[in-house]
């Protein structure tokens, strides 16, 4: 059956056609409630009726979407309507690798931009246990600026057919041994009998792919599929050194290893394999011309050791051809002069921004010493070591002109722990009163003569502008860092797709408004800046379980590591002679405890990087969240009891709520596009999931249990739209929204019968459950943080986010407005705190938890950095 354009799908208008295939027909089609375009795939009329083929489908959905990753297609949705199943999935503009083979193999270059990020898709599929089953050209897409998806992951086994006629490279296919799932051409030698399959089968399929880029042929091609089958089993494909002598020998060896007959001569992992192909495209013009001999790149560092086999001759060959060549360059690396690194601060605090002014030896900084709150302005000469302060009001430099006019960023209100909006202004380095320029954003730098590219953040949408004014690019994640050109025909940045979360890609756009990204898979992006030729771009960065380092990409996306330290480098500017100013810090954030009978606060920290805490009814323990790089997968949920010497790790996630009885934590998967939730047992017992759905459950910043502990509420949004509170059975069934969007709740009352909200316009009410009217709690001020009900049911527990380094907690009645000061705490030591404030309170208000980041740093200059 074929759909007809304008036809109503459950919730999706079908618009167009876009394929078919042996599984089913695509078709465009428009998702209404989130005004965007998706790709509908339907299993044909045909098969409905068949029960095995109609799992099948369904397992293809399961498994999909279990997986977010950049480089495989996105699952938003499966259903039934009208008799037919479908799959709502991301609508990918582009073509198939398919379609670009279609004139035959492809350059190295375009290769090696390709295959990295399929080998890394597949790895994290396979890390998530799901295996492909399918992989071929027609399933791998190569969208307009270069990303690979891939798409149709967890084929199960279709239903027996006979083979013999012509081959069908679209056909399933079935032999005597067993069932055979996947397409003829592009199937391991296991697959191809029947037998089991594990990840290296994959591993197989990418490498016929491999092949076929590199020659333009199929490995195993004959005239029937029996016949095709057969040579994959017993042949050996013909050699690709033979037909195209120029391939890379690495690249080669890595289509070797992938096509060997037996499995256990793979890679004993994807990641291996991915590992080694980005190893290679970094590596690539060595790899091509032999200047990894020359240059003394070590080549084990390239290639896995079962490659060892291949090395002995051409490594002997290398060695003896440029061994002349080797040692004259050798000697020229150990004569370089190392780079020279010079300190330029010197007092307790911490450095948030920096800037070279134009004359290349002054420096302008933001720093908050000795227990400010707020940074201040500074500048240093390069060849002193006394700072001086500017005459201007407290803020963040952003940029500074050649004609010497600063951007300074100030009045800072954070959206998220990462993401932070204020009122930019224009000043001169003589220090004269500013002009305020826009407000709500969130970076900001100078473009050619008075041009300025800004990022806009109003409430829940990021935007960058160039010029002012000028959408070039639009996201509901975050934007931060952006940087213009030398010569200001574009604007390099971070993109992060989840508002929130520190992770996301280094991306560039043109004045058409063309987007590319090319650096993908990184986190703690701070800092970004363009080499002096514009012919790269430098940026700081992590990935899991590694300091930030100091990382450059090209135009064309291709990358290397420059700098790395063991604690964290933040790029701030490169001078026009190549001098890289950063700021090395050294951050922790942390939990203090005021505990009922005690009289001085004691540490409750987990690691370097605890957050959130949530106390139990009871007072006697606490969970919360450790973002440290040692806590797993950089989010984990830890309990602390407080009689015990040391936290437990319950399990991956952010902390939400404590179930009434203690026995439950409600968390947040941060890691999941979009984050969704499930429940950490603190006890025995297995984690439990929630429903998937397509809230992003992490915005939201607040859950909690009712007190039957049979329901849960929370707070978050919906793709592209402001967030609003839901309700959720923990028993099953999917959330539905109980306020306006913009409401958003912040606590939920003792009986469960009302919440505490935070309006649209910023404002607090008591809105009932049941429907009824709300209305606006006096005493309360925007400010606020509620953190509790009080025991007594009629008053609330606050804390006042405006404040000097002392946590304030007052008690507001809710019917009076009365507000009394509980409790005040000071920082013993206010050196680099930049957050200090009351984060949970027992019901008597006996118990009182704090969180503090304390963030120290120095600004260095480094000359030599290549």
């Amino acid at each position: 059956m074929t759909l007809q354009a304008g036809t109503r799908l459950g919730p999706y208008e079908i618009l167009a056609p876009l394929g078919a295939g042996g599984m089913g027909e695509v078709y465009r089609a428009k998702d209404d409630r989130l005004g965007r375009e998706v790709a509908i795939k339907v299993l044909p009329e045909a098969f409905s009726s068949d029960p095995l083929r109609l799992a099948r489908f369904e397992k293809e959905a399961r498994s999909a979407s279990g997986l977010n990753h950049p480089n495989i297609v996105t699952i938003y949705d499966v259903g039934h309507a009208d008799g037919i199943t479908y799959i709502a999935m991301e609508l990918v503009n582009g073509a198939t690798l398919g379609e670009l083979l279609a004139g035959g193999s492809l350059p190295i270059k375009k290769l090696m931009q390709i295959a990295p990020q399929v080998g890394e898709g597949l790895a994290r599929a396979h890390e998530a246990g799901i295996l492909h089953r399918d992989l071929k050209p027609e399933n791998v897409m190569v969208t307009r600026d270069g990303l690979i998806k891939i798409l149709d992951f967890g084929l199960a086994k279709p239903t027996p057919t006979m083979l013999g006629g012509p081959q069908d490279s679209e056909r399933p296919t079935m032999t005597l041994v067993g069932v055979v799932v996947g397409t003829v051409g592009y199937m391991s030698p296991e697959q191809a009998s029947g037998k089991p399959l594990d990840f290296r089968s994959d591993q197989f399929a990418f490498g016929l792919i491999l092949y076929e880029m590199v020659t333009g042929k199929r490995a195993f091609q004959k005239e029937t599929a029996v016949d095709t089958l057969a040579a994959i089993i017993r042949d050996e494909a013909p050699p690709i050194a033979a037909s195209h002598p120029q391939t890379p020998a690495p690249l080669r060896w890595i289509i070797e290893r992938c096509l060997a007959k037996e499995p256990r001569q793979r890679y004993s992992s994807s990641d291996d394999l991915a590992r080694d192909l980005v190893s290679l495209r970094d590596h690539l013009s060595e790899a091509s011309s032999g200047d990894a001999f020359a240059t003394g790149e070590r080549l084990p560092r390239l290639l896995a050791p079962g490659w060892r086999r291949h090395l002995r001759i051409p490594l002997v060959l290398g060695l003896l051809a440029a061994g002349a060549l080797a040692g004259r360059v050798l000697w020229n690396a150990a004569s370089s002069p190392p780079p020279l690194f010079h300190r330029l601060t010197f007092r307790r605090g911490s450095v948030s921004s920096a800037r070279f002014a134009p004359d290349g030896q002054t420096i302008i900084y933001s720093a908050a010493w000795d227990g400010a709150r707020k940074p201040q302005l500074y500048s240093v000469r390069v060849e002193s070591p006394e700072s001086q302060r500017l005459t201007l009001p407290e803020g963040q430099v952003e940029s500074i002109s050649s004609a010497g006019e600063m951007l300074v960023l100030n009045l800072l209100h954070f959206e998220t722990g990462f993401a932070s909006t204020g009122t930019l202004s224009q000043a001169p380095l003589s220090g004269s009163t500013p002009r305020e320029l826009l407000e709500d954003v969130g970076d900001a730098d100078w473009g050619p003569g008075k041009s300025l590219a800004v990022v806009r953040a109003p409430r829940w949408h990021y935007r960058l502008e160039f010029p002012v004014g000028k959408v070039l690019y639009e996201t509901t994640g975050w934007i931060s860092s952006p940087r213009v050109s030398p010569g200001g025909d574009s604007v390099a940045f971070f993109d992060h797709p989840v508002f929130g979360d520190d992770r996301g890609s280094v991306a560039m756009v043109d004045r058409s408004g063309k987007r590319k990204t090319l650096s993908s898979g990184w986190e703690s992006e701070q800092g970004i800046a363009w080499s002096p030729s514009g012919k790269e771009i430098w940026f700081t960065a992590t990935q899991a379980g590694s300091a930030r380092g100091l990382f450059a990409v090209t135009t064309s996306g291709r990358q290397r590591a420059v700098a790395t330290t063991p604690s964290g480098m933040k790029l701030q500017d490169i001078a026009r002679d190549g001098r890289v100013l950063f700021i090395q810090d050294a951050t922790r954030m942390g939990l203090l405890g005021l505990l009922t009978g005690e009289t001085k606060e004691r540490d409750l920290s987990g690691l370097d990087s605890s957050v959130e805490p949530y106390l139990s009814a009871d007072a006697n323990m606490t969970v919360f969240t450790e973002q440290s790089e040692s806590g797993g997968s950089g989010y984990s949920v830890y309990l602390r009891k407080f009689d015990a010497p040391a936290p437990v790790r319950l399990g991956e996630g952010a902390a939400m709520a404590l179930s009434p009885d203690g026995k439950w934590v409600l968390t947040c998967l941060v890691r999941t596009i979009p984050p969704q939730m499930m429940l950490l047992p603190t006890g025995p017992g297995e984690p439990r999931t929630l429903p998937k759905d397509t809230i992003d459950h992490w915005s939201g910043d607040f859950g909690a249990f009712f007190p039957d502990g049979k329901r849960i509420v929370f707070a978050g949004n919906e793709a592209g739209r402001p967030p609003r509170t839901f309700v959720q059975d923990i028993a099953g069934g999917a959330p539905h929204a109980i306020t306006p969007e913009g409401v958003v709740a912040r606590l939920l009352s003792p009986d469960g019968q009302s919440l505490v909200v935070r309006t649209a316009e910023q404002k607090f009410a008591l809105a009932p459950l049941d429907g009824g009217p709300a209305r606006t709690i006096p005493g309360l001020q925007p400010a606020d943080k509620p953190l509790r009900w009080a025991a007594d049911g009629r008053s609330l527990f606050v804390e006042s986010t405006e404040k000097e380094l002392t946590a304030r907690v007052f008690r507001v009645d809710v019917a009076t407005g009365r507000r009394d000061t509980w409790r005040e705490l000071v920082p013993a030591d206010p050196a680099g705190i930049t957050l200090f404030e009351s984060s949970a309170i027992s019901a008597d208000g006996k118990t009182i938890l704090f969180s503090y980041v304390r963030e120290l740093s120095e600004l260095y200059s480094a000359q030599g950095l290549k």
